[in-house]
């Protein structure tokens, strides 16, 4: 049986990445492909030089954007778009930006376990646990916590991050991706093609569709 494979760059404290990543699943529930969907889920780091404890999110956004007030008037874009994606942002909540690389090494262990679901799971719950619970994704403590609730087992996922395993992979995928061409997240390649922000599921579906439709003929 054939399978079509995806890879999605993203980053945990890009909001659109966790939009888009709904997006896609419902995208890949109304292809309907009469084939398994593989996905790969590739380390794309927005702020590389963030602090390792991260930063204050109202310094740092006020810092990027100009002002808080715009910064505040962005959140309110993307919280109203991730409603009709099911995604619940509460941005009151967040008080720190943080340093994802965590996050994405805890995502390289997810994958050596090799358990698509729990893996789903774990990614979907980072960015829960960020977004609309307003915890710091940088701390080993809060990493480790969310692997449990996805079915992973503590100690040695504790033992894995403590030990910096998966940093390497990170780092390696990330230069990859860099030579491929990708310059934002989320980008998601579908069979090869490459699909830019956080599209609408029946641009992923329609995707989907073409790509089985290649690998046919």
């Amino acid at each position: 049986m054939k399978v079509i494979e995806l890879s999605v760059n993203y980053d945990f404290i890009c909001p659109w990445c966790w939009i888009g990543h709904l997006n896609l699943a419902s995208g890949i529930r109304a292809a309907n492909l009469p084939v398994p969907v593989s996905i790969e889920y590739v380390p794309f780091e927005l702020n590389p030089a963030m602090p390792a404890d991260g930063m204050d999110r109202r310094k740092y956004r006020t810092a990027k954007f100009g002002s808080w007030v715009r910064s505040q008037g962005m959140d309110a874009q993307v919280a109203a778009t991730g409603l009709a994606a099911s995604a619940q942002f509460n941005y009151d909540r967040v008080s720190r930006t943080p340093n994802t690389r965590l996050a994405h090494q805890l995502m390289q262990y997810a994958s050596s376990v090799d358990d698509a679901r729990k893996t789903e799971a774990l990614y979907e719950s980072i960015f829960s646990a960020y977004f609309s619970e307003g915890h710091d994704i940088g701390l080993l403590g809060t990493l480790v916590d969310i692997a449990v609730e996805a079915g992973f087992e503590a100690t040695a996922t504790e033992e894995y991050l403590l030990q910096g395993r998966g940093l390497a992979a990170v780092l390696a995928a990330q230069r990859l991706t860099q030579q491929q061409g990708v310059r934002s997240v989320p980008t998601v390649f579908i069979a090869g093609e490459a699909i830019s922000g956080a599209q609408p599921p029946a641009v992923f579906a329609n995707a989907l569709r073409a790509a089985l439709e290649r690998s046919t003929t």
